[in-house]
């Protein structure tokens, strides 16, 4: 499914991660199909490192760990985001 891998999670049971390159989400069940839980943001560990802005600078971070936000990681994440929620919404993405 555009280039999307799944898997599971000890510390996030109920949920299924999606990645796709360094990137990742967790998706659980609603009511209307699947849907994002929390942020989507860098793969960090066995966790995810969301897109937040620390000391003026944007950054991926996890706990203390952070990985500087540059333009072309930015315009990754932004296709990640944007093509996960396009399949949610039963949509093909774009090429």
């Amino acid at each position: 499914m555009a280039g999307f891998e799944f898997q599971t999670f000890e510390r996030f049971p109920k949920a299924i991660g999606v990645l796709r390159d360094e990137w990742i989400a967790f998706l659980v069940p609603g009511p209307d199909g699947l849907q994002i839980l929390g942020n989507i943001g860098r793969r960090m560990g066995e966790s995810l490192g969301p897109l937040v802005e620390r000391s003026g600078r944007k950054v991926f971070l996890h706990k203390e760990e952070s990985i500087e936000a540059t333009p072309e990681l930015i315009e990754d994440y932004e296709r990640f985001r944007g093509d996960l929620k396009t399949i949610l919404r039963g949509e093909a993405p774009e090429n």
